[in-house]
């Protein structure tokens, strides 16, 4: 399999960090790159007891980013030598990661199937399954080791 841009949308789960490296594999023999994608849902903004505001929607979606950018980081330094970019998005994981194959121009999207998390949740089917449905490019479903 050859693809030169590959997308891996990560939940933060060992069986997705696996689709990574199998991405990773992928992108060597291609001489292809990486954007790992983070996806999470639109925070609310925090209030306390009092009714008072603890933390503000911008303030917890810099939160999370920050959160989602440190936990790509650690992906990307175990793929050594293949470029790798990380995104953050918020919203529909579904929306987003078409949205994001879109921007990044992708060759192939690398998603992992059959685990528990959003990939699961997103209108009572599977992220994985809605995404190989409607994706413009191929989508390779990884299936978690048992």
């Amino acid at each position: 399999m050859r693809a030169k841009r590959i997308l891996v949308p990560l939940e933060g789960t060992g069986p997705s960090e696996a689709a990574a490296m199998l991405a990773a594999d992928v992108a060597r023999s291609s001489g292809g790159s990486i954007r790992l994608l983070r996806v999470a849902p639109v925070p609310d903004q925090l209030v306390g007891q009092g009714g008072r505001v603890i933390a503000y929607l911008d303030q917890e979606m810099e939160r999370l980013t920050a959160e989602g950018r440190d936990y790509l980081a650690t992906i990307e330094a175990r793929l050594d030598t293949v470029p790798v970019e990380s995104v953050v998005r918020f919203g529909d994981p579904v929306e987003e990661i078409l949205t994001e194959a879109e921007a990044f121009n992708a060759d192939l999207i690398v998603v992992t199937t059959g685990e528990r998390g959003w990939f699961k949740r997103a209108a009572g089917r599977g992220v994985s399954d809605q995404v190989l449905r409607k994706a413009a490019v191929p989508v390779v479903l990884v299936r978690p080791a048992a």
